[in-house]
């Protein structure tokens, strides 16, 4: 062992794991028993404990983790705590001294040399815990100091939402974790590839897969391999399937570097039948010496075939081990892959969707039988559920889209504030947006008629309700021109509330309340998002800087439709709940109250949209309608703490009376400056934001709706408040520091 952090691939014993790391010990034994194994250093595990005890990032990581219990966070919430402390280590320098000696040695290492930086974090590469792709690794990094802050960034990696969502499956203690980074020397063979010892398919068989140039386009999936079945008991070739060999990726003065490959190797394997055998029998070594059959990665530069990497064979990421986290990962895309959602989405998905519910919008509902409608309802149930169908599997995954850029930003830029990269994005036009900006303009009408106003607020406060269209003939000409506005307003913005007439009255209180303020405005700063749009580009080189550019208008897309597809989606929940809403008229028109005891709300459940179904199809049937429990109150007597910390989400500081929405009707009861306090925000809510002076959710996310909403209004956010709606009442006075994340309940309305 060379100083106090360093250990050579050729002095690791056996079983070091704690100090090196799983990876490290497996090819510093393997080395040992004479295999060839690329020179390399391994930096301990103590130089990664020593790090974050003398910087204060331990206590810094607990801090945000203790914001929220780990097992309540969504897959939202995970990403930002993961891309927050990753950042952390951004920019938190090494100490001094250990900066120093492991600069020193390195240097008299590798010099200039290209190297890979890779993890080797204890349990990693094991028979139970293979930790397979979950952690980072870096190819051709040249120089001490770019070892040194690639360092870090492995180092980061054990904190990404993927190695905290393996290590939870695993049951292992995150707060005990530690990692070590192998360094070593390029190979930069003319063909590289995996083998597996065992097929996980079939027993009797072997597995070579194999590219030209490096492996990280076969890893990765960039590359398409050729591969070879073998019988594992002789190693004879059993199947050889081509792949078309167009391109391949290779070492370049940037990192890696995809590439046509010429024509002449087009139409050659990457391997010969003898460097097959000899693969299958490096494949069968390394299981000899480790007592069980290895999934390795290898290359051949020249004639000498060199192990890259040797882990146990392991089958554990299966969607029967944690559904959830398998869906999770799956929504983690590719540029390619994301570019080609989109196409899909605006110019599929979308178009269906508007012309879907503009068909079901025009449809007379009053004209049809009691058995047409049931029909009806099943119809638009139906279609609904198609469409709820296509939004968790195509729309929610392309809204990584905004995520993976705030990954390149944050890489690239390394800011200050690891939420920067939001900034850039807003400013998008969105829907909701819109459509406020078009109540705003009605708000402007009410202030500037005073008459106008006046009538409003008299037929309110008369019955609480406003004239259906029937009884318009009585308005004037500015009030019916008004009442059109709203129509066509609803029609094409309103989203779940399309159609519904309460929601309509309720806009129009909410009308009432925005013209007794002035008009607030959309807070974007163009200059601003100009400066952080060609900080980002700085970063590239004109080759590269077209893809970055790209890259910028994809996450633009994914952080405006992750807003708009929720009011398309709304649409059809609309027409549905139109349907649903005339049957329920039908059933109170026949039998009075007694059909209309449930809540509106539960009506719209499949279960008690079923019992109208058969009630409309059997006038004898006796419903049996489901109803929403009542919600304890033990939070709201037994704890009422002054603080809640959540995680800040929209920059500021306000103060004001809470609103809490417990259900969609008491949306259209917030006043001017109030408070919006919520389960969670969607597009179809964010109509009353202008009104609010913050926004605090028990859902977290910086890339949530509440929060993308904050932002484009420049007001306080906090979002992943636990309870946050148990634990604040209506009327209780907050100040919201969207700053630290902290609620402050200042006076309690008793």
């Amino acid at each position: 062992m060379t100083g106090k952090w360093l250990i050579p691939i050729e002095e690791i014993r056996e079983n070091p794991g704690k100090i090196c790391g799983g990876k490290a010990s497996v090819l510093g034994t393997l080395h040992g028993k004479g295999l060839a194994v690329p020179f390399g250093v391994c930096i301990c595990t103590a130089a990664y404990d020593m790090y974050l005890d003398r910087t204060g990032l331990r206590g810094r990581i607990l801090l945000e983790f203790s914001r929220k219990p780990f097992e309540e966070m969504r897959w939202e919430e995970l990403w930002d705590l993961s891309e927050k402390i990753k950042h952390m280590f951004s920019l938190t320098p090494l100490p001094p001294t250990i900066e120093n000696e492991l600069e020193e040695e390195l240097s008299s290492y590798f010099g200039e040399k290209a190297v890979a930086v890779r993890s080797s974090a204890p349990g990693e590469d094991t028979a139970k815990t293979s930790f397979a792709g979950v952690h980072a690794s870096y190819i051709n990094i040249r120089g001490a100091q770019d070892i040194l802050r690639h360092l870090r960034l492995v180092w980061a990696s054990l904190w990404s939402d993927k190695a905290l969502l393996y290590r939870k499956e695993m049951g292992l203690d995150v707060f005990s974790s530690a990692m070590a980074v192998l360094v070593q020397e390029i190979i930069e063979g003319r063909t590289s590839g995996v083998a597996f010892g065992k097929n996980p398919d079939n027993e009797s068989e072997s597995v070579i897969e194999a590219v030209y140039g490096l492996n990280e386009g076969l890893v990765d999936g960039t590359v398409e391999p050729d591969r070879w079945l073998l019988f594992r008991q002789t190693g004879n070739i059993k199947t050889h399937i081509s792949a078309e060999r167009t391109k391949a990726v290779f070492a370049s003065k940037e990192g890696t570097e995809l590439k046509s490959i010429p024509e002449a190797l087009r139409k050659k394997p990457p391997l010969t039948p003898e460097e097959v055998l000899e693969v299958f029998e490096l494949a069968r070594k390394t299981e000899s010496l480790l007592g069980t059959p290895q999934d390795i990665e290898w290359t051949f530069r020249e004639t000498t075939l060199y192990l890259l990497q040797a882990r146990p064979i392991t089958t554990l990421v299966k969607e029967d081990r944690d559904e959830k986290r398998v869906w999770y990962l799956s929504l983690r895309r590719s540029f390619e892959n994301l570019k080609e959602l989109r196409k899909t989405i605006e110019e599929k998905y979308i178009p269906a969707m508007q012309a879907e519910s503009r068909a079901l919008e025009i449809e007379p509902l009053t004209d049809l039988s009691n058995n047409g409608l049931a029909e009806e309802i099943e119809k638009r149930a139906e279609i609904y559920q198609k469409w709820y169908s296509v939004y968790w599997d195509e729309f929610i995954p392309f809204a990584h889209g905004a995520r993976l850029f705030g990954k390149v930003y944050n890489e690239t830029v390394n800011p200050k504030d690891p939420y920067e990269f939001a900034d850039l994005l807003s400013g998008t036009e969105m829907l909701s947006l819109e459509r406020n900006r078009k109540l705003e303009e009605i708000a402007d009408k009410l202030r500037k008629d005073p008459s106008l106003l006046k009538a409003l607020k008299e037929l309110d406060k008369a019955s609480g309700t406003i004239p259906e269209k029937e009884s318009a003939g009585s308005w004037s000409e500015t009030e019916n021109e008004l009442n059109k506005e709203l129509d066509v307003l609803v029609s094409m913005y309103g989203g779940s509330h399309s159609g519904s007439l309460e929601a309509k009255r309720g806009l129009y209180r909410l009308l009432l309340e925005m013209a007794s303020r002035p008009r607030p405005a959309v807070k974007k700063d163009i200059n601003h998002i100009e400066h952080l749009k060609e900080k980002f580009l700085a970063q590239f080189n004109e080759k590269n800087k077209q893809c970055a550019a790209e890259l910028l208008d994809l996450g633009r897309a994914s952080y405006r439709l992750r807003d708009d597809d929720n009011i398309h989606l709304g649409k059809l929940e609309a027409e549905l709940k139109r349907a649903v809403l005339e049957g329920r008229r039908r059933l109170t028109q026949k039998e009075g109250e007694k059909a209309g005891i449930v809540e509106i709300e539960a009506f719209y459940s499949p279960e008690s949209r079923a019992e109208l179904v058969k009630t409309l199809r059997d006038p004898d049937y006796s419903p049996k309608w489901k109803t929403f429990p009542e919600k304890p109150e033990i939070f709201r007597e037994k704890v009422k703490p002054r603080q809640l910390l959540g995680n800040p989400s929209g920059r500021g500081v306000s103060e004001g009376y809470a609103r809490v929405i417990l259900k969609e009707a008491d949306l259209f009861n917030v006043k001017a400056g109030e408070v919006l306090v919520c389960d969670a925000v969607d597009p179809n809510m964010t109509f009353v934001v202008p009104l609010c002076s913050a926004i605090v959710e028990r859902r977290g996310g910086m890339l949530i709706h509440g929060a993308i909403i904050a932002r484009e209004y420049g007001i306080p956010c906090i979002t992943g408040v636990p309870d946050a709606t148990q634990l604040i009442k209506n009327g209780d006075y907050l100040t919201v520091d969207g700053f630290l994340g902290i609620v402050t309940v200042l006076k309690r309305q008793e």
